[in-house]
């Protein structure tokens, strides 16, 4: 089985070859599931099962993939509770805060 690589800064990513930071982030963060898990992690360490009802019952093979990609990109970590947000993880779900924020001001406006 082929080594699982995650969008990188510096390197042209999915819709980009300019090799921004940003566009690797948006790269990683638009596959299907990894925002979704991000989300669930929020708050307090899941296992896998854990994880996986939280998501909806979100197929085993799936669920790894995007394990190993978040490992990979120091956003989560494994802990003797589940999986966990690194500190990256955290700081970037407050930065995701912000765009909540927006999104909200932009679907009133949309209406």
């Amino acid at each position: 089985m082929a080594k699982m690589t995650i969008p990188k800064p510096g390197k042209p990513v999915r819709g980009s070859k300019s090799g921004k930071p940003i566009m690797a982030l948006i790269d990683l963060m638009g596959r299907r599931w990894i925002l979704r898990i991000l989300w669930e992690l929020r708050g307090d360490a899941l296992t896998f099962r854990g994880l996986q009802e939280a998501c909806g019952g979100l197929s085993p093979s799936v669920l790894n993939a995007r394990l190993a990609e978040l490992r990979e990109a120091a956003l989560i970590e494994t802990t003797a509770d589940g999986y966990a947000l690194t500190p990256m993880g955290r700081e970037l779900g407050t930065e995701f805060e912000a765009l909540t924020h927006w999104a909200e001001k932009w679907a009133k406006g949309l209406k």
